[in-house]
């Protein structure tokens, strides 16, 4: 087993460990108020929808974040006006599932038989934190720095309307304008998380975490700290376990968040 600080030496892991750091803190607040306001679907699907364009923006030599940003917020826009036909903040199920099919379809088809991207898909669909550079990271702190802020002033609106909507409208909280800034902020997030997670596996950073805290706390304020808690340690450890075992990091993180998470279950039922 090689030692932790062996993989220090390495600059290209610094970097990948600074950039699971930031994402942990973001996806951990951010995971919180998406497992609470049941926003999971929405959050998976945020990420498959903007395959597409970055098959396209690798092909075209731009920068895979911007394409993919202007994908997730069309489709942000799309599910939040959804929303305001009543049909709750996370949009129409089954409207989000036939996006989520289709953008793959399509994102398969552009990269196998149009522009031809070859080995390039992968990275696409599961990122590379082995390759994230400065402004990925800087990216990746910008999203934290947001989600810690937008936690202390929104937190509160986002709890209310997620206990009781009718009720948090009569007391003037504005549930409209909140729910739209927490679907806004974690399609930048999940943007912001593309490079190093690719398109599918950003639930192991925005969803599993806070998925796995809230099975072992009902409280708010603990369940926000254990999620960031277990996303920065569940990075961080993903990351070594890759490097020992010569894998894929993000795949890694995944599959070492996926067994946490039913180790907890297993373990809270007895």
């Amino acid at each position: 087993m090689p030692s932790p600080f062996d993989a220090l030496d390495l600059p290209f892991m610094r970097t990948a460990l600074a950039e699971l750091a930031l994402l942990g803190v973001a996806g951990g607040l951010l995971g919180t108020w998406i497992v609470l306001r049941e926003l999971a679907f929405f959050t998976h699907a945020v990420g498959t929808a903007t395959f597409p364009g970055l098959v396209v923006a690798d092909a075209a030599g731009i920068a895979p974040q911007l394409a993919g940003a202007a994908v997730a917020l069309g489709y942000t826009g799309g599910v939040e006006r959804t929303g305001r036909s009543g049909r709750g903040a996370g949009g129409d199920g089954a409207a989000t599932g036939l996006l989520l099919v289709g953008a793959l379809a399509l994102g398969v088809v552009l990269a196998s038989d149009v522009l031809e991207s070859g080995a390039g898909v992968d990275r696409l669909l599961f990122g590379t934190l082995v390759g994230v550079e400065g402004s990925d990271v800087a990216a990746s702190g910008a999203a934290a720095v947001a989600a810690v802020a937008a936690t202390g002033m929104l937190g509160r609106a986002w709890f209310a309307t997620g206990f009781d909507p009718a009720g948090s409208r009569a007391l003037g909280i504005p549930s409209r304008r909140a729910d739209a800034a927490l679907l806004l902020l974690v399609a930048l997030a999940v943007v912001a998380a593309l490079p190093a997670v690719g398109a599918l596996l950003v639930a192991a950073v925005f969803i599993v975490p806070a998925a796995t805290a809230r099975l072992l706390t009902r409280r708010v304020g603990a369940l926000l700290a254990l999620s960031v808690a277990l996303a920065v340690a569940e990075g961080v450890l993903g990351l070594y376990l890759a490097y020992w075992l010569d894998v894929s990091p993000g795949p890694a993180v995944a599959t070492l968040g996926a067994a946490v998470y039913a180790a907890v279950t297993v373990w809270s039922r007895r």
